[in-house]
This record gives structure tokens, sequence and C-alpha cells, in this order.
């Protein structure tokens, strides 16, 4: 089987660089372009659904990137890293139910119907697996704690899922990008080429790039040594 690439690139500085950027990028649509962003609003709905896109993207993608490198980035003991993991990765979920709830919220105060687009369907099922792929980690590896045999089996099966919820999730930004866009040009909210539109392709090329280098720093070897990740159970 062929190794996995080594970098020599600095991965991780480009990580955070290019998740910063899609965080901020994210807000400025939503505050510049969309007008703010709302829990509640009597006069401009939109302002509710614009909080779902930045929380899911900030969570699903740019926390949980961070959780997925903890093991290779956060100096210390093994125990420590695996706190900052969990902490992250349920930074990630609550973020991702709060904005899973705001969606819905606004598609029942403007009597749209929920779960008929792919992309939505793509997402509720990253928050599902998400929510069961920490769950279980938590009580497999952390408390109470299966034992080393049960811990070693599980391992590769909690690394798999963690980068395959992690390509999920920057599938369904992405589709979620490109749904909203349709939907306004359609809606002739923007044109084919106006600013907004052409923000918003760039803001779904850089998260596939940030994808790419994310799965890219997790499995190949280097400072912080993979086998830390993958290769211990304790």
């Amino acid at each position: 089987m062929a190794a996995a690439p080594a970098v020599r690139l600095p991965v991780f500085g480009l990580v955070r660089l290019l998740g910063l950027a899609a965080a901020a990028a994210i807000v400025v649509w939503a505050v510049h372009f969309r007008g703010g962003m709302a829990f509640s609003s009597e006069t401009d709905k939109l302002l509710i659904f614009n909080v779902h896109p930045v929380l899911m993207l900030i969570g699903l993608v740019v926390f949980n990137g961070e959780a997925l490198l903890a093991y290779k980035t956060v100096p210390g003991t093994k125990k420590l890293k695996k706190l900052v993991h969990l902490a992250l990765q349920f930074l990630a979920m609550l973020l991702s139910l709060i904005g899973l709830w705001t969606v819905w919220k606004f598609h029942n105060e403007r009597e749209i119907d929920h779960l008929y687009t792919l992309h939505s369907w793509l997402g509720l099922a990253c928050i599902i697996f998400f929510s069961l792929q920490w769950a279980t980690g938590f009580y497999t590896f952390w408390y109470p704690g299966g034992s080393r045999s049960g811990r070693a089996s599980l391992l590769p099966w909690h690394v798999f899922f963690g980068l395959f919820l992690y390509v999920l999730a920057i599938a369904t930004s992405v589709s979620g990008l490109l749904e909203k866009s349709i939907f306004m040009q359609s809606a002739k909210m923007i044109g084919r080429f106006s600013t907004e539109a052409l923000f918003m392709n760039s803001l779904g090329m850089l998260l596939v790039l940030l994808g790419a280098l994310v799965i890219l720093a997790v499995v190949s070897p280097g400072s912080g040594k993979i086998d830390t990740y993958r290769g211990s159970s304790e």
C-alpha cells in the first residue's frame, strides 16, 4: 500500500488561515450582503435563515477541522489532546444543532416545506451521524471508557468516520452555497455574475481547498506523528 504523502508546507498554519478566512467570509456574506442575522424577526425572516449557514460552517467545518488535527497541533499529554478534540467537536455539534433549529424555524415561519432538497438531506445526515460519532467516541475513549481491546478495534472506524463526516460537511456546505445562490438568482435577487454570486462561488472553492488541506494534514506523517491519532487506543 502506498505511503501517505509527506508534507513540506506549513500545512497546520495554512489550515488555520483558511479556516479563519472561511469563517470571516460567511459572516461577511450574512452581514454585508444579506443584511445581518437574528434568532427572531417580525419584519425580515431571512435574518433568521442567515444564522444557519454561519453556525453550520463555523461548527462542522472550522471547529471540526481543528478537532481532527488536535492530536497533532495541541501540545501536552494525550489526555489533554483527547479533551481538546472532544471539546471542539462538542462545540461543533452544539453550533450545528442551533443552526438546524434556525433553518427549521425559518421554514416554519415562511411556511416552506422541510427536507425537500439534496442539501437538506445531506445536512440532516451529517448532523445525526456526527452526533452519534461524538457520543460513541465519548463513551468509548473518555467516560466510562471501553476495554483496551474494544478501543483498539473501534479506533480505525472512529478515524474513518471522522474523516468521512468532515468530507460530508464540506460537501453539504458547498451544496448549500450552490442552492442558495441558485434560489436567489431565480428570484432575481442577485445576478449570475454579481459580486455576491462570485463571492459565494469563491467561498465554495475556499472550502474545498480547506477540506483538502485538513485531510492531508491528518493522514500525512510529520510533526505530531499521525500514529498519535490513529495508532493508539489509549
